[in-house]
């Protein structure tokens, strides 16, 4: 590792993703190598420069780095302070070998709304709290990477459809402490996940993840107002703790709990 190299990784509990890494390279340069995973690349600081497959690429902050698996590829800075990165390895059957060619003649993509999901996945990721979040997020960056990856930068328009919409929303009512995952309920609801999460957005104005955490906090609301302790109600209502209740509940009223309650 360089001088004052700092790197942070991780292996979050979402599937389709083994590792997220944050680093910090002053100096480093890495040799050829390879991957088993699809490595999906962000830089905030500076700019890199790769060869891969024996082709030489740049990387900025403006753009997203896709590199296959098992192709050999390497990494410097171009500038002499060196670079930050975030980075996403997804498991290789997300995306598909039939695919890798593709990644290998085009893997760098000028996209500022695939840059910002994944800017905010990486967040969500980092919190650990937001489950659905986190799987509807992956989903649509999935989706958006196979799109560049089949040369079609801009995806065809869904059919509008509100039954979808309805039948999740059903589904998270009925699930509101215990949650769901993005998966099953696509199974539940008999429609890709990423069709999914775009028809209940487009049906009532926001996405599965802030829906559910809304009913979430109306759940936790009556069970306040019941008299159940803070500490108590945050597992009632399908928060991992009373800290978690807390932020999510000061964000959607303003106020925390305690202030809530008090007359």
């Amino acid at each position: 590792m360089s001088v004052g190299a700092e790197v942070r990784a991780w292996r979050p509990g979402l599937t389709g993703i083994v590792e997220v890494l944050h680093a910090h390279f002053p100096s480093h340069a890495y040799p050829s190598h390879t991957h088993d995973a699809w490595t999906v690349l962000i830089v905030d600081e500076g700019a890199v420069r790769y060869d891969l497959d024996h082709r030489e690429h740049g990387l900025a902050q403006a753009q997203v780095s896709l590199l296959p698996p098992h192709v050999p590829h390497d990494g410097r800075s171009v500038r002499p302070e060196g670079f930050r990165k975030r980075v996403l390895y997804l498991a290789p059957d997300r995306l598909g070998d039939h695919l890798i060619g593709a990644a290998v003649d085009q893997p760098e993509y000028v996209d500022p709304l695939l840059r910002h999901r994944i800017h905010q996945l990486h967040g969500v990721l980092q919190d650990g709290l937001e489950d659905l979040e986190a799987q509807s997020r992956l989903t649509l960056i999935e989706e958006r990477l196979g799109q560049h990856l089949r040369r079609h930068v801009i995806a065809p328009p869904d059919r509008y459809d509100a039954g979808v919409a309805s039948r999740l929303r059903d589904v998270l009512d009925s699930r509101v402490a215990d949650g769901i995952t993005l998966e099953d309920a696509a199974k539940l609801v008999h429609a890709h996940p990423a069709h999914l999460v775009r028809a209940f957005s487009r049906e009532y104005g926001m996405p599965p993840h802030r829906y559910l955490t809304g009913r979430r906090v109306d759940l936790a609301r009556r069970y306040l107002l019941d008299g159940y302790p803070a500490a108590e109600v945050a597992s009632l209502a399908g928060f991992y703790d009373q800290s978690h209740l807390t932020r999510h509940f000061r964000k959607l009223l303003g106020v925390t709990p305690s202030s809530f309650l008090r007359r």
